[in-house]
């Protein structure tokens, strides 16, 4: 291979790596260009599967920053360079070698980690993301339509409410007309009874009674008591004169 084809091979193998969301390395020893043929279009249009040199992968990972799979590129290679959902690979690649035992997985590289077979196995069994988003989705409806049906039932028991209502003042029209219906009593208002006199009241009463001067009315009765006796003086006064 001419120097300038191999480093175009570098170039392109660089920016699978970069682009990839993941890569599956494999061993294809004995696979016929047929059953590859059938492996690639299994993986679908969206991944990339081709057989690689080592030498050239080595350098292609390492100018794209990706570490760790110089112990995986070994004997016959070929990389599945992942563009679309890692589940839906890894599960055609675990179905493709069920079928063709040919096919080894050997490991890969994801999220910047790198995968032994066992967790690319692992990779295989999860659900998809188009199944994941489609039980989230009916996860989703499903509690909207809980939410519906709480906010919609006080509305519902409103409308039976009204509706009973309805049907029986159509029966009866005294029910919406008010006839019959007592009005409630109304509070007796209490009767205000004569506050008594408070102790301090009658306190105040007898002091002004007590401080009150005396009336002329007294002063005369005082001095009509105080006649006789100056009467009788002068009566004494006379029988000694005349003796």
């Amino acid at each position: 291979m001419a120097r300038a084809d191999k480093a175009a091979d570098v170039a392109s193998m660089a920016e699978h790596f970069r682009t990839s969301t993941a890569t599956v390395l494999t061993e294809y020893r004995g696979l016929t260009v047929a059953q590859l043929k059938t492996l690639r279009r299994t993986l679908g249009e969206t991944n990339n599967y081709s057989v690689v040199k080592n030498t050239l992968t080595k350098i292609a990972a390492k100018q794209a920053g990706v570490e760790g799979l110089d112990g995986l590129l070994t004997g016959p290679s070929a990389i599945a360079f992942i563009k679309g959902d890692p589940v839906v690979a890894a599960k055609g690649l675990r179905d493709f070698a069920k079928i063709n035992p040919l096919l080894v997985i050997k490991g890969g590289y994801m999220d910047g980690k790198l995968l032994s077979a066992t967790e690319i196995a692992k990779l295989a069994d999860l659900e998809s993301r188009e199944v994941l988003l489609a039980k989230l989705a009916g996860a989703m409806k499903a509690s909207l339509s809980q939410a519906a049906a709480l906010f919609q039932a006080p509305l519902a028991q409103a409308v039976r409410t009204i509706e009973a209502l309805r049907v029986k003042a159509e029966a009866d029209p005294s029910v919406i007309g008010g006839a019959g219906v007592t009005a409630p009593a109304a509070k007796a208002v209490p009767e205000i009874e004569d506050a008594p006199v408070s102790a301090e009241v009658e306190d105040s009463a007898a002091e002004t009674e007590e401080a009150a001067p005396v009336s002329e009315s007294d002063e005369v009765t005082e001095a009509t008591d105080a006649a006789p006796e100056g009467a009788a003086e002068i009566a004494e006064d006379g029988d000694t004169t005349e003796g």
